[in-house]
């Protein structure tokens, strides 16, 4: 209903928009027909400027309407098969490249750009049909990237549960290799028709072809063809708009690409933080790029009486008395570049807007803990917080950087009177907030010493839907593990609060981790758990296997020493420790015989490889009475 109500409105305001331009042309020629005093003059603007406006909103409500269709699409086909959304999303979008590609290669072969042609070839065609594709790939940028948008249509429309966390991201990168790809195109082609003005130009021979239509508008350079006017072509690439703006577009866009590589966003995350930023110089020069016309075709009136094909082998008679030729007038399209991207940049401007409100709301630390392993936990209170397991917020802290916003997954469960973060100290930011937060100091700080935090959240994942499953399989690895802190809690309060919503009847829990310090600090979580379970009589709701996958040869003969103790010496967990790696197809088969005619949800927070891993044995053990969805968080 939402949808049908939407499109209505866009059809009337297309409607709309239609009869405010018909009626302000016709306002035009009565006051230049009959010479309408000044008043009405002033009247026929006011139109024009209404009819902007109108063109504009219409505009937005265009782009808000096909991002809503775009994900009731998408939550249609994960109710289908997540591979499916994935499948025909990404075919999809190589369909519209190709498709605006070779559409607009051919609009440019027509005989208005004939003449144009003669002077570039195929490569004129080669420039601008990525430029369409670039319009097209730079609308869809920026909306992944609109969190809290995204966060507010996931709440609002409850999509049916089972997707893959995370495809914002691997949406967001797939549209920037097609920028990448088709910006090189454009820069080659580009490169190329510079060579031939530049030929043009320079070819001062009057029985060609292309240098008689370079001289076309020298006198009063109002109906140019050759964009280059003098002798002097090697500084006109950075004299023009559009040479400018491209040299500009073209250095962000190296720079963000190269600072987004894994290895920089994993040592240097700075550096890939604040070289993001530069999609502002991009989307500013994007706009202004196509505003000089530099690359111009026969007008549409003068085409009716000059046919270039006729023409062309008469240049020589073009103006003159007697001729049917009279000289080609060019022009160029008018920008077309922002009426795809202002849309996205009304959006996500509106999208900063909120994230600068929600950071400036008070946030108060209640309690500081410093776990084993370097790992700190901040539990923290905010007015009108409300969160959902799973889910991760931003967080800045002033004190050590005022622009620096780093993710950070929810440990607490909502039924607890505060949220937390455990946040593992591996780099710069995170050591200077160890420092602020007195964990260098052997005596615990007073509330007041404290720094200020800021904090924008909280945003779903797909942990959130553990609960819409009766069976459920949770694999963290390492620092991967929190997550499901918060899921674990949850659950356990609801279960002995004989919650009647609690859909889920049973857990599998796996943590693979490397070394014995990454189990300190959840282990405490664990065995309160444990210890719960066995006086509520329910040990079989929770299955939890610990792995170390790697061990030293001192800890290998400690462990051995100590294996026959009734609790395990690592983690303090009745449930021994497991060595090396799990046998992902043994325990995919044990659970699907466990549970027949169940749908199984397979939760994952870790790296791609294992991901893959558990997405292959999802695919193979999923049957006609069994069926192993898989998801993953990615940060």
């Amino acid at each position: 209903m939402c949808i049908i109500l939407l499109c209505v409105l866009y059809y009337i305001c297309v409607l709309y928009y239609i009869c405010v331009l018909y009626y302000t042309c016709v306002l035009y020629y009565i006051c230049v027909l009959y010479y309408i005093h000044v008043y009405y003059i002033i009247l026929y603007y006011t139109c024009v400027l209404y009819y902007t406006c109108v063109l504009y909103y219409t505009c937005v409500l265009y782009y808000i309407l096909y991002y809503i269709i775009l994900y009731y699409t998408c939550v249609f086909l994960r109710r289908v098969n997540n591979e499916v959304c994935a499948l025909v999303f990404s075919w999809c979008g190589w369909g519209i490249n190709a498709f605006l590609f070779v559409h607009f290669y051919m609009a440019f072969l027509t005989p208005r750009w004939f003449y144009t042609r003669v002077l570039l070839g195929h490569a004129l065609s080669w420039a601008r049909a990525p430029a369409a594709c670039l319009n097209f790939n730079c609308m869809l940028i920026l909306l992944p990237v609109c969190r809290n948008l995204l966060s507010f249509l996931r709440g609002s429309i409850q999509p049916d549960r089972g997707s893959t966390a995370g495809p914002d991201i691997t949406f967001h990168k797939l549209v920037a290799y097609m920028i990448a790809f088709h910006t090189a195109v454009h820069i080659v082609a580009h490169l190329f028709n510079f060579e031939y003005f530049m030929n043009a130009q320079l070819d001062r021979n009057e029985t060609l072809l292309p240098f008689v239509l370079s001289e076309i508008g020298t006198n009063d350079n109002a109906s140019y063809l050759n964009p280059i006017r003098t002798n002097e072509t090697t500084i006109v690439m950075f004299t023009t708009v559009a040479g400018l703006t491209g040299v500009a577009i073209t250095l962000a866009l190296i720079l963000i690409i190269t600072s987004s590589t894994e290895v920089i966003r994993r040592s240097y995350f700075e550096v890939f933080w604040f070289t993001h930023h530069l999609f502002v110089i991009f989307f500013i020069g994007l706009v202004f790029h196509g505003f000089e016309r530099i690359v111009r075709g026969q007008t549409l009136e003068n085409l009716k009486v000059h046919d270039p094909e006729n023409c062309s082998e008469h240049f020589e008679d073009w103006g003159r008395n007697g001729s049917d030729c009279p000289e080609p007038k060019f022009a160029g399209n008018p920008p077309m570049t922002w009426k795809w991207v202002v849309g996205p940049m009304f959006l996500y401007v509106c999208e900063r807007l909120v994230r600068y409100y929600r950071s400036h709301q008070k946030v108060v630390i209640t309690k500081v803990v410093m776990h084993p392993s370097r790992t700190l936990e901040l539990q923290m209170k905010k007015k009108g917080f409300k969160m959902e397991v799973g889910q991760y917020v931003f967080i800045q802290c002033p004190s050590v950087s005022r622009l620096e916003w780093h993710p950070f997954t929810l440990t607490s469960a909502p039924e607890e009177d505060h949220f937390s973060a455990h946040i593992r100290i591996v780099g710069d930011w995170t050591e200077a907030l160890y420092t602020a937060c007195g964990g260098d100091q052997p005596e615990q700080q007073q509330a007041w010493t404290l720094p200020k935090i800021a904090i924008d959240g909280p945003f779903g994942t797909a942990s959130e839907d553990a609960f819409q499953y009766e069976v459920v399989m949770l694999v963290g690895a390492g620092i991967g593990v929190t997550p499901f802190a918060s899921l674990l809690k949850s659950v356990w309060y609801k279960r002995i609060q004989n919650h009647q919503d609690t859909f889920t009847k049973k857990i599998y829990f796996y943590w693979l981790c490397p070394e014995t310090q990454a189990f300190e600090w959840f282990a405490d979580l664990l065995q309160t758990l444990e210890k719960q379970m066995n006086e509520q009589n329910m040990s079989d709701f929770l299955s939890y296997n610990i792995y170390l996958t790697r061990w030293k040869d001192q800890e290998a003969a400690h462990f051995r020493v100590h294996h026959e103790a009734e609790n395990d010496p690592i983690t303090g967990l009745k449930q021994k420790t497991l060595y090396g790696k799990p046998n992902w197809d043994n325990e995919f088969t044990t659970i699907a015989a466990s549970h027949p005619k169940t749908k199984v949800g397979v939760f994952l927070c870790g790296p791609p490889v294992l991901g893959k891993a558990l997405a292959k044995q999802c695919r193979s053990h999923t049957e006609a009475d069994v069926k192993f969805i898989f998801n993953k968080e990615n940060f």
